[in-house]
């Protein structure tokens, strides 16, 4: 019995053996058939990716162009699908990508399908020479790179080959200064229909540039062939010295094919074209210029004009009215200096505001400044205005230059009504006479030798009454300084000069027939007195006098209006104010008024 009992506990032992055995098993086999089974899923994820990385291909639809033509960059992938447009920025540096686009197609050929997508990008040469496409990544793959020649661009040899667009450019001259403006013209040739179209504005830098006119349209004949021209002009202006170089200006536009069907329903065919690049060398200005003002022309001029001849009077306080102009031919206005008269001794100038403009003379720029002015003679005797000269450079001679309004001379008479000058006082010193008469001979004797001994007592009798006067102005002086101040006194002395100048140039136009002259000068009277006045209306309206406001009213319709039958002349205008301004009494503020209803701010 303990035997049975002991065969039937060994196959137990074994069973349980057996049993964890099969157990470790069945795990190692799980644990492989879990990587088995993440093995699988991966390569199903990568399939996709295999499979496209080996069907990607990149061609271009030409090999080599002529600058201004575009080529077109074929991205192919096998498989088709949704692939996202690959990154294009490396085509930038030698391209500018004018357009994408995608299309699939789907093929079966004795039951096997084939699906591909192509992606296409329109591309134009930036430059001349051997460029290449780089590598690219598309779907997970690199392209292979490519090259393409791309010539500069022949006019001649594009109408030769009868090309229906084709483009020019030149700039003149070839050769130029700092500041000098150059003439860069753009021509667009082409026969046939253009139905729309933009041509490139240049960008260049450290010029300054614009457009001179308007767009030019004719015909030209090229090759034996008839052609449409657009020309546009441009005014490079180089702002430093060494190479300007001028990109290539590109074209793109539609053309309307008559004999194709489309064309009548505006579907044209894209067209293209370049301008060549062109480059000018440019020179520092001289290094022994100097200081004066650098200003490379073609042609330079200065004038005054206004000046009064000979035969013409000029009176103390009579204004002379000049105008000075300076035109420049390849200069615009913003280069030219500003104008200015010198200082005049025994004149007061008074400058008027600049004019300037900027005009055009064919391709080349003209720039003008002009100033008007008024000279105010202020004592008689000779009037001089000095020499005024302006250095310039030509730039068709490479010489210096120099612009020069010569020196004018005028005499200045008296203001009409001024006392003359009294003669000197020992000129016309006569003896004094007795009540006795006496012989001739005795008297001229007796003057001649008491003559030295009156002369000296009548000097200190003058020079006793001088200081005397000196002593009580200066007293008066004090006393006024004393109630007003120092400061008040220099005020009313200066103001009194002022108002008594701008009078005297009022009262010398008033005597002329210039209607403007005399509003200005009157205006300018009343400032003085009155310097809350600032237009002619509020000096009618301070003016209490009737006959002085119908003269204001009478000269203002002469200057803005049609003549009156019934003006008043200079002198009448001269006489009535030549006894000053008939001001109203300002009104003083009742002390025994109401206060304000808000004596505070909102």
């Amino acid at each position: 019995m303990i035997a049975k009992i002991k065969w039937a506990a060994i196959p137990g032992r074994t069973l349980q053996v057996f049993r964890s055995s099969l157990t470790a098993e069945i795990k190692r086999a799980a644990i492989h058939g879990r990587t088995l089974q993440g093995l699988i899923l991966l390569l199903c994820l990568l399939l996709p990716v295999l499979a496209h990385a080996a069907g990607v291909q990149a061609t271009l639809d030409r090999s080599s162009m002529q600058l201004g033509e575009t080529v077109t960059l074929n991205l192919h992938v096998d498989g088709g699908g949704n692939v996202a447009m690959p990154d294009l920025s490396p085509l930038q540096q030698d391209f500018d990508i004018l357009g994408r686009s995608q299309s699939s197609s789907l093929s079966i050929v004795n039951g096997k399908r084939s699906a591909e997508l192509v992606i296409g990008v329109v591309l134009r040469p930036k430059h001349a020479g051997t460029l290449t496409i780089p590598s690219l990544t598309v779907a997970g793959a690199q392209t292979t790179p490519l090259t393409v020649e791309v010539d500069a661009p022949n006019p001649a040899a594009a109408a030769t080959m009868h090309k229906s667009l084709f483009m020019e450019a030149e700039v003149v001259p070839r050769r130029a200064w700092v500041g000098q403006q150059l003439s860069y013209v753009v021509r667009l040739y082409y026969s046939g229909n253009i139905s729309s179209g933009s041509l490139d504005t240049p960008q260049i830098d450290g010029v300054q540039l614009s457009q001179v006119g308007g767009d030019l349209r004719y015909d030209a004949v090229r090759g034996g062939r008839q052609y449409h021209v657009i020309e546009r002009r441009y005014a490079l202006v180089p702002q430093h010295a060494g190479t300007l170089a001028i990109p290539a200006l590109g074209f793109q536009g539609e053309a309307l094919d008559p004999s194709d069907p489309d064309s009548f329903f505006g579907a044209g065919t894209p067209v293209s074209a370049s301008a060549p690049a062109l480059a000018v060398p440019v020179q520092a200005a001289p290094a022994d210029w100097g200081k004066s003002a650098w200003l490379p022309a073609r042609a330079l001029s200065l004038t005054l004009s206004g000046w009064p001849d000979a035969n013409t009077s000029v009176r103390v306080g009579q204004p002379i009215n000049l105008v000075m102009k300076l035109s420049a031919t390849g200069l615009p206005f913003e280069t030219l200096p500003v104008l200015s008269l010198p200082t005049l001794r025994g004149a007061t100038v008074y400058p008027d505001q600049p004019a300037t403009a900027t005009a055009n003379d064919g391709p080349w720029l003209v720039g003008s400044r002009q100033r008007a002015f008024a000279v105010v003679p202020e004592q008689a005797g000779t009037l001089t205005l000095p020499a005024t000269t302006l250095r310039w450079f030509d730039v068709d001679t490479g010489q210096e230059q120099t612009a020069e309004i010569p020196a004018h001379s005028i005499t200045v008479l008296p203001a009409v009504g001024a006392a003359a000058v009294p003669p000197a006082a020992g000129a016309s010193a006569s003896p004094a006479s007795s009540s006795a008469p006496a012989a001739p001979g005795s008297v001229a004797a007796a003057s001649s030798n008491a003559m030295p001994h009156d002369v000296m007592w009548r000097w200190i009798a003058l020079a006793s009454l001088l200081l005397w006067l000196l002593s009580v102005l200066a007293w008066w002086l004090w006393r006024r300084r004393a109630a007003q101040g120092p400061a008040m006194l220099a005020a009313g002395s200066g103001a009194a000069e002022s108002v008594r100048r701008v009078r005297q140039a009022f009262l010398a136009a008033a005597r002329g027939r210039d209607a403007g002259a005399q509003l200005r000068g009157l205006l300018a009277w009343a400032q003085a007195e009155r310097p809350a006045i600032q237009h002619p209306g509020a000096l009618h309206a301070a003016l209490a006098d009737e006959a002085q406001r119908r003269a204001l009213a009478e000269l203002q319709h002469r200057c803005y209006g049609a003549p009156a039958p019934a003006a008043a002349g200079g002198d009448d205008l001269a006489k009535v104010f030549k006894h000053g301004f008939a001001w109203r009494a300002t009104e003083k503020a009742d002390d025994g008024s109401l206060p304000p209803l808000y004596p505070f701010k909102l």
